[in-house]
């Protein structure tokens, strides 16, 4: 066999985390060896609880064309190992393995065929059992430590009333805080902790962002295909193209999950974050300017605010003035040139600043996490406690929306799961 660093005791494991890192690392040890003996643990009722969530209850389970690129963290490049040995075509050969079909969009997101979440979790537990892999569900970890027994050094596990015992390996993989309602929390962060490892602070990512202005309630569900530039501390970091959709608190849409990865990160920082959001991408701001004007030549004693409206929403239409400091009252004759030049600014430049997130109970996933220079990228074993391994959102790598997350949570956990049964 081309494993002959594998185990040739009985081998005991314990996974915590039935997500996508905890699933496929225990599946992936099984495979190599069934003769350990492998505990995966999960706090709700039922594994994948975040893979059910993705992609709308679609499952966005991965991305065909990943790169590192694609990922957010103090060292990204972190991750270039496992999306190299666990790259596209590895996970579609495991889903096919486990008898699940991908379809494959022209976006390069992925989806089950079936296009039905449930059934990526029924698979998957469908292989779980019948490679004899024990799932403890409503089970909550409280606590993990380590011992010396007659000379060898074991992990054992505790939940609110039971103690699990006599583990050589321990491979965190239960995520971090966002989706709270489906149990999310950093317990894995304290776990970490308590061997010595230490941790980024920890952020929602892709998530509605909060904005100072005071019109919120006044637009809120006006959307809208726009560019979205983000400064942080003054300078561009960043444009989108994208969906943006106002709501009561700020903020959301496509393009604004995607430019909050950057965002929520220097919010975390205290960094001054603004965005700057262009209605109208396709048009120079002179141009903008110039069809206003003609607009409003062509129509001199309507009120600017009823011609407005063919440009932009009727919710727009009256903070645009405001804004502005044009009198809603007031006709198109009566605007002058430098108020239509404020007009077509605002429209090319609507600011707006950055004070907060809609939080994680709102988020698609988390940044932050347990510090990846403290972590094997081959194996995801800890270099600070032998036989303790980490995979997935625990780690501080956060990916873009479209499967990323998940196809590096397949991938750190496929590594883990491989590692798990060395020496």
């Amino acid at each position: 066999m081309a494993y002959s660093i594998l185990l040739r005791y009985k081998l005991k494991i314990a996974i915590i985390g039935a997500g996508a890192a905890g699933i496929i690392a225990a599946i992936t040890a099984k495979r190599l060896n069934k003769n350990i003996e492998v505990d995966l643990f999960d706090a709700n009722k039922g594994i994948g609880k975040k893979i059910l969530a993705s992609g709308n209850g679609r499952c966005n389970i991965s991305n065909s064309d990943v790169r590192v690129k694609n990922y957010l963290g103090e060292n990204p490049d972190f991750t270039s190992y496992a999306l190299k040995e666990f790259d596209f075509k590895a996970f579609e050969k495991f889903c096919k393995s486990i008898g699940l079909l991908l379809d494959i969009k022209e976006t390069n997101k992925v989806y089950p065929l079936s296009n039905e979440a449930k059934s990526v979790t029924r698979l998957l537990e469908l292989t779980l059992d019948s490679l004899g892999v024990k799932v403890y569900l409503d089970s909550l970890i409280q606590d993990i430590n380590k011992v010396n027994i007659k000379e060898n050094e074991k992990f054992s596990i505790k939940t609110f009333d039971k103690e699990y015992t006599q583990y050589d390996k321990v491979l965190i993989s239960n995520g971090l805080g966002a989706a709270p309602q489906l149990n999310a929390n950093e317990s894995g962060l304290d776990f970490a902790s308590k061997f010595g490892h230490s941790f980024n602070p920890t952020y929602p990512s892709l998530v509605g962002l909060h904005t100072d202005a005071i019109y919120h309630s006044r637009l809120q569900g006006v959307k809208k295909e726009c560019n979205v530039s983000l400064f942080i501390n003054g300078q561009l970091e960043q444009e989108i193209l994208g969906d943006v959709l106002f709501t009561k608190y700020g903020v959301s849409g496509f393009a604004i999950l995607d430019i909050s990865q950057i965002a929520a990160y220097n919010l975390s920082l205290y960094q001054d974050v603004k965005i700057a959001i262009n209605f109208f991408p396709k048009l120079h701001r002179n141009d903008l300017s110039d069809q206003i004007q003609s607009l409003f030549k062509t129509a001199p004693k309507q009120k600017a605010l009823d011609i407005l409206t063919g440009m932009v929403s009727n919710k727009i239409a009256p903070v645009l003035l405001e804004i502005c400091k044009i009198d809603i009252e007031t006709k198109a004759e009566q605007v002058n040139a430098k108020q239509i030049k404020a007009i077509s600014y605002q429209l090319n430049q609507w600011k707006e600043k950055i004070t907060d997130t809609q939080g994680f109970g709102h988020a698609e996933a988390s940044g932050g996490g347990v510090r990846t220079d403290e972590v094997d990228n081959k194996t995801y074993e800890s270099k600070k406690c032998k036989g303790l391994y980490f995979a997935g959102e625990v780690l501080d790598i956060v990916g873009n929306r479209g499967g990323f997350n998940l196809q590096f949570a397949w991938a750190s956990g496929y590594l883990a799961g491989k590692a798990l049964l060395r020496k």
